[in-house]
């Protein structure tokens, strides 16, 4: 069995498909959630699945706990699944090639650190582009800069575009295609 822990900031609509996708998979198993906000969704939606869940805070946020925790869970795998914090590069460097990220635009385009969520999708609508989408990538020390996996294009008519509109396309792309990738992923490092 292959045991995964999702890291996330926000309202968990990613855990959520994440979770629901590895519900009952034969190989694969959601084991637990680890968050940094205290009051994110992110917990809710563990809680409707389950799952344990942790919260990262100043006080463990240190790279000889996080090891400490991923290591008693015995987690060989970790899924930023809208995790806003950079990961230690001590853990970066011992989970090497194990943490995926998923990031709302087409990397390299609006990648690096403050550029998350509607920062992302602002910067798009700036520039009048007309294909945005989603990368899920390794993660190594620097935000954004991890082997690139799979990435998912979505067209743009920049005319009519909101932030609404972007985030709907950017969510449904994340939704429907970020659990397969992990699964094919998982299942590569064990292989």
């Amino acid at each position: 069995m292959i045991n995964i822990e999702i890291w996330a900031s926000g309202g968990g609509t990613n855990a959520h498909a994440i979770m629901k996708y590895f519900s009952n998979h034969p190989t694969i198993r959601i084991c637990s959630l680890g968050c940094n906000r205290i009051d994110a969704g992110s917990f809710v939606v563990a809680k409707k699945h389950n799952i344990p869940s942790i919260y990262w805070n100043k006080d463990n946020w240190r790279y000889e706990e996080i090891l400490k925790q991923l290591k008693a869970r015995k987690i060989d795998l970790v899924i930023l699944a809208g995790f806003l914090k950079l990961v230690p590069s001590a853990v970066t460097k011992e989970y090497e090639g194990k943490i995926i990220n998923i990031h709302p635009s087409l990397l390299p385009k609006y990648g690096g650190q403050n550029m998350y969520g509607d920062y992302v999708h602002n910067a798009v609508l700036a520039n009048k582009e007309d294909l945005t989408g989603i990368t899920m990538h390794e993660v190594n020390e620097e935000f954004d800069k991890g082997k690139v996996l799979a990435q998912f294009a979505t067209s743009l008519n920049p005319n009519y575009e909101t932030l609404s509109s972007i985030k709907q396309k950017i969510q449904k792309l994340e939704h429907a295609n970020f659990a397969p990738i992990i699964e094919a992923w998982a299942k590569s490092k064990v292989a």
